[in-house]
């Protein structure tokens, strides 16, 4: 029973690592990169679509990102989405494929991205002490309940936070690996 609670812990522990590497790739280090434009939204007949399912997204040079939508209709729809994002990108329409040329980043413009980074870390930190949190709880209520003795509830715990240990150090070796991403110029 306790084992099957410490798999949940790494399980869920998992998916906050994953969830983490996702947010970190659409931040953009200067480097053309697709995942840039996986949080945008295209309002396709009705319906928001990412662009990744209506478009091929290519990285024919380091600075340059180049969208072909499956239907040239989309053209348009596509262009706005992109405008209207937080990106600060501009797109430019040649009537079959949309380029879009990523600027240099300015060192003011670096250490926002790094705080950015920072924060989403942080986020990433407060969700495994959540997990960790969760689980001694549980592990709590069954020693309470008389389904662990008081020695393998320690025991479990200990686990718990060398767990614990190991996820937000992965998170801090992420966080330093994007940092040098961004401040390479």
């Amino acid at each position: 029973m306790i084992n099957d609670t410490l798999k949940n812990m790494e399980e869920r522990m998992e998916k906050a690592i994953a969830a983490l590497k996702r947010d970190f790739a659409t931040v953009r280090a200067g480097r053309a990169n697709p995942a840039l434009l996986d949080k945008i939204q295209v309002e396709y007949y009705g319906t928001l679509m990412p662009i990744n399912q209506m478009a091929n997204v290519t990285v024919p040079e380091p600075r340059l990102l180049v969208i072909t939508p499956w239907d040239k209709g989309a053209l348009k729809e596509i262009e706005k989405a992109i405008q209207n994002s937080d990106l600060g990108l501009t797109p430019n329409n040649d009537g079959s494929v949309i380029r879009i040329v990523i600027p240099q980043l300015t060192e003011q413009r670096r250490q926002e991205l790094v705080k950015l980074t920072k924060k989403m870390a942080e986020e990433g930190r407060v969700a495994i002490r959540n997990i960790r949190r969760d689980i001694n709880e549980e592990i709590k209520k069954m020693e309470k309940s008389g389904d662990l003795s008081e020695d393998d509830s320690r025991r479990a715990q200990e686990k718990v936070q060398a767990t614990t240990d190991k996820y937000i150090g992965e998170i801090d070796k992420l966080l330093a690996a994007k940092e040098q991403e961004i401040m390479e110029v």
